[in-house]
């Protein structure tokens, strides 16, 4: 991969509350620690039930005790011009990319990946943990984090 090539990415998960704004946080700062602050990033939901709001507040937690900040994020849907605005679309799981493509025109459907492609592991998508204990968020943050290094090697 080229990193003049990737000039935007999308993260995207149901809600845009816990899963995707925590992409956006880590590859946020993960790129500016390597010194890449040309990649804009922002993230989205499939759904638009949040809209407005603050990601999760366990999410920031986890994340901003391990130094990542999630100021600016806020939860919005996916709309039909981030198809063509985004050079890279990371969903976090098979069911995203699902409602993606079903929306996404065909010329800028091959954008669309996992956000899991790049962690190395066996583990392909990243699990909502909305609904579970604060385990799930460390796991969460975990594996984003694995990912966003693996990605950034892959620019280098």
């Amino acid at each position: 991969m080229n990193q003049l090539k990737i000039q935007s990415i999308l993260f995207v998960c149901m809600g845009n509350i816990c899963r995707s704004p925590t992409a956006e946080a880590i590859f946020r700062k993960k790129l500016s620690v390597a010194g890449i602050k040309d990649i804009r990033l922002e993230s989205a939901g499939t759904l638009g039930f949040h809209q407005g709001s603050l990601p999760d507040f366990r999410s920031r937690k986890v994340g901003e005790s391990r130094g990542v900040s999630f100021d600016g994020i806020t939860a919005r849907k996916v709309v039909a011009a981030d198809f063509e605005k985004f050079d890279l679309i990371l969903a976090a799981d098979e069911s995203n990319i699902k409602e993606l493509m079903l929306v996404c025109p065909n010329q800028y459907q091959h954008k669309i990946h996992l956000i899991l492609s790049y962690c190395g592991l066996d583990v392909t998508e990243v699990p909502d943990p909305y609904y579970g204990g604060d385990d799930g968020f460390d796991y969460v943050f975990e594996l984003v984090e694995q990912s966003a290094d693996n990605f950034i090697a892959e620019l280098n």
